[in-house]
């Protein structure tokens, strides 16, 4: 059964009782057209690997399963599972797997289910609910990923794609295109969804660098600092530093923004990821001076 067509979704749904679930942020992409795009953008190939997140019913699975050599779909919803089962059956190359992909060990499911593929792609209808800590976990997790191409809330793909200066630029937009070159490849109404939700999608597009795109000399520290800087976006960048790092280092604090030629009146959101970098750096070299 192709459950792209709404009337086949809704009828598989009839069959199994099931209903979306508000508190898993459940809205089914039952839409042929941009399933066949969102899979497109993937660049997926029969030597190459999906991993899905949250497959539903199995719409956007069973287009991939057409395109890849190789699908695992990570689904939290136990009652989905005999669903999947069903519109899956065709499929000889897909792998469900029940579990939270927050809690799922990543490098273990890669090792198991991807040896040997060209390449993997995340491709996925994200729930809107945990989109960013399940972006994050991805990057953070450094795995062999070529592109993250899914589905968001059309606000959270432009925060992502953000450009310094703008309102939407904030902490998420650095930590993404630290990773990844972002775009935002399509706006999606709420017409393609069962239920629809009460906002406009985005299909994002995320291709992984082959190195970070700035070197830094801790990485987790550059984030600290990123996250100081956006706590309250108002306040200049040595106030928000001096309430992360306290008043007393507030000649260490000046120094680092002088090394790092950056005014202390600019605003977090003003600075390029290549300045936050230099800023990291020099604010690090100058409280470990001061331990000293």
């Amino acid at each position: 059964m192709n459950v792209s067509v709404p009337g086949n979704a809704a009828a598989i749904m009839r069959k199994y009782g099931i209903t979306a679930k508000k508190s898993l942020g459940q809205n089914f992409l039952v839409d042929a057209n941009v399933l066949r795009n969102i899979v497109r953008l993937s660049g997926l190939d029969k030597t190459r690997g999906a991993l899905e997140i949250g497959p539903g019913i199995g719409a956007l699975t069973q287009v991939l399963a057409e395109a890849a050599g190789r699908v695992v779909a990570v689904e939290i919803d136990r009652r989905l599972l005999p669903v999947l089962e069903e519109t899956l059956a065709p499929y000889d190359n897909v792998t469900v797997v029940h579990g939270d992909i927050l809690k799922v060990d990543l490098h273990r499911l890669f090792e198991e289910h991807f040896a040997g593929a060209a390449a993997v792609s995340v491709v996925a209808n994200l729930p809107y609910y945990v989109t960013t800590p399940i972006l994050m976990a991805l990057l953070e997790a450094r795995l062999p990923l070529e592109n993250i191409v899914v589905m968001v809330q059309k606000e959270v793909g432009e925060r992502i794609t953000a450009s310094p200066g703008s309102k939407a630029y904030g902490s998420l937009s650095i930590a993404v295109q630290y990773y990844c070159d972002a775009e935002i490849a399509a706006i999606v109404p709420p017409t393609v969804f069962v239920p629809r939700p009460d906002v406009e999608s985005a299909v994002i597009r995320l291709a992984r660098l082959e190195k970070p795109r700035v070197e830094v000399r801790d990485e987790a520290f550059l984030f600290e600092v990123v996250q100081a800087s956006f706590a309250q976006r108002r306040k200049t960048l040595l106030n928000n530093l001096q309430a992360k790092f306290g008043k007393d280092r507030k000649e260490h604090l000046h120094a680092a923004l002088a090394d790092a030629g950056i005014a202390p009146e600019r605003r977090g959101e003003t600075l390029s990821l290549p300045e936050f970098a230099a800023l990291a750096d020099a604010l690090a070299e100058r409280l470990a001076s001061r331990a000293d």
